[in-house]
């Protein structure tokens, strides 16, 4: 996720206003609060524990796996988005890895040089231009939109594990898919420790990782001051028509 990488950064403190994309902020607290308080009892621990008796050849592989079964997705969108190549390249890839990479357990196409791709139908949406919609703090899955939330639904139908009958082994694959992404993300969560506020940045890092996303990149740069509350008093500034101190005398104009 490449929230991760943004964790990493470190981030600076401003006093800002209301963010206008999270009008349900205070159930999203309370949302994000319990998720934290569930991965710190539950999740953290099994994927720290489950970091440290595996091997990290089979971490791999079981990561490797995840990422090619889920593949499909991202071949789909492609094509949904205009984008022919990318999608060929993208089928090129994923049979590679499902034929010679046994399954996807091994990645021959990267060594290939076809990279991975990450699209979603999220990301399809918002290139159609739908708008992303309030944010959202979805129980255990974590940070969202509307857009993409009902993308999420969308992409389920090619996901592989979306057509297993049995209701119990759907849940197993889903709950090891998430305790795979859990334990990548661990460095991540232990740098979150170190900033202030944790939802704020969380959702900031979200939303321009998604802009990103659906750009491919080629975005604008967000001013630094951005979100600054300009109408707060400075405590530095004179008050109009009062005195400054320390000034220098006013000279009287040289006779005429």
């Amino acid at each position: 996720m490449a929230i991760a990488t943004l964790v990493l950064t470190g981030c600076t403190t401003q006093t800002l206003k209301p963010d206008p994309r999270d009008p349900l902020v205070k159930i999203n607290r309370t949302i994000f609060t319990a998720n934290d308080k569930l991965d710190r009892a539950f999740a953290k621990p099994v994927a720290t524990a489950y970091r440290k008796v595996t091997p990290q050849i089979v971490q791999t592989g079981v990561s490797n796996f995840w990422s090619n079964a889920t593949y499909p997705k991202t071949i789909i969108n492609q094509f949904l988005q205009g984008k022919p190549l990318a999608g060929l390249h993208d089928l090129e890839r994923f049979l590679l890895n499902t034929i010679a990479g046994i399954g996807g357990i091994l990645d021959p196409a990267t060594a290939a040089g076809l990279d991975r791709n990450d699209e979603d139908f999220g990301q399809t949406l918002g290139k159609w231009g739908l708008p992303h919609g309030p944010y959202v703090i979805i129980p255990i899955l974590g940070p969202t939109s509307v857009r993409d939330g009902a993308g999420r639904i969308t992409d389920r139908f090619a996901d592989p594990v979306h057509y297993v009958d049995d209701w119990r082994w759907q849940w197993g694959l889903d709950g090891f898919r998430l305790l795979d992404r859990r334990a990548r993300l661990l460095l991540a969560s232990e740098a979150l420790n170190e900033i202030h506020d944790p939802y704020a940045f969380i959702r900031s890092a979200y939303f321009q990782q998604r802009n990103y996303a659906v750009h491919d990149g080629n975005v604008i740069d967000t001013p630094a001051d951005e979100g600054i509350d300009w109408d707060e008093e400075d405590p530095n500034e004179v008050p109009e028509g009062e005195p400054v101190e320390d000034a220098p005398p006013a000279m009287d104009p040289p006779p005429g």
